[in-house]
């Protein structure tokens, strides 16, 4: 199958509605930046419709250059202290029952910005105490101080993603390392936290490779699963090997389910935050699914 072109399960909707117009409208009115703008991800149309979106706190600018991500890396401002009322406030005005808060890496910050994640979790638990707040975090250097300062506002899915298989973390998430990333997820876990990560296909890794992450995250007792298909987002990015099957992805997901996961989300557009709160209600209960778009009335 030739590369250059996205075969036809890669189709996705595209931006528009009313729905959409009312949740960007939001976004820009509370200043807030959401990883389905700055990643490019290719469900941004279907989530915004339905009045979802994936905030990213601490900034649009990462402090890390990832081999696979379309996120800004430089030097970032100075945190926002008002941001996380902003957060908050959003997600109330969105009705969400189950939202998910992510952020870029703050390296030069001397807590990776768990102050800022822990107000934030605090901040829209106060104004939405009925909503299930899913934290999509990143490795805090392996800091485990600063992993408790965020578990510390009791988030109800604590998500982080080792994004691919051993072999491959160098080139592609390059100042990341698997064993901190399963340590990361075994500290939460052991703290009694449900905890969740996702992993892209698409990169260059074998099967044995794949089954030996997964018998590794298992090992770790990790709840929640998610798998997708890697999509280049710029010309500069890793190039895409192959183009994942669906029947592959199902695959996966069978194999992930005997060893153990309570959840596996596997498909070729899934991401760790798409229909999140289905992903989770396993752990949150059907009363936090995003049945509802608020802001269209519908």
């Amino acid at each position: 199958m030739s590369l250059s072109k996205k075969p036809d399960w890669l189709r996705a909707k595209l931006p528009g509605g009313q729905g959409y117009a009312a949740l960007r409208h939001l976004i820009e009115d509370q200043s807030l930046h959401t990883v389905c703008q700055s990643a490019q991800c290719p469900n941004l149309g279907e989530c915004w419709a339905r009045g979802t979106a994936t905030v990213m706190i601490l900034g649009n600018i990462c402090t890390r250059s990832c081999n696979f991500c379309a996120i800004q890396s430089g030097r970032p401002h100075t945190p926002d202290p008002g941001e996380p009322d902003r957060v908050a406030d959003a997600v109330a005005r969105m009705g969400l029952r189950h939202v998910v808060i992510t952020s870029v890496c703050r390296d030069e910050l001397a807590d990776g910005g768990a102050a800022i994640w822990a107000a934030t979790v605090r901040a829209v638990r106060a104004r939405s105490p009925k909503t299930a707040i899913e934290v999509l975090v990143g490795d805090f250097k392996g800091n485990t101080a600063d992993i408790d300062t965020v578990l510390a506002a009791k988030p109800d899915i604590f998500n982080h993603n080792v994004e691919t298989v051993e072999r491959l973390q160098k080139p592609v998430r390059v100042q990341a390392r698997y064993d901190r990333s399963r340590g990361v997820l075994r500290h939460a876990k052991a703290c009694g936290f449900t905890t969740k990560t996702g992993l892209m296909l698409g990169l260059g890794e074998r099967p044995d490779e794949i089954e030996q992450c997964l018998r590794d995250l298992v090992a770790d007792r990790v709840d929640i699963l998610t798998i997708g298909q890697y999509l280049q987002p710029t010309p500069q990015h890793l190039p895409v090997d192959r183009w994942v099957t669906p029947d592959e992805f199902r695959h996966w997901r069978d194999v992930g389910l005997q060893l153990g996961f309570g959840v596996v989300e596997s498909a070729p557009l899934v991401r760790s935050s798409y229909h999140a709160d289905e992903q989770s209600q396993k752990y949150t209960g059907e009363g936090h699914l995003n049945d509802r778009n608020a802001l269209a009335g519908h």
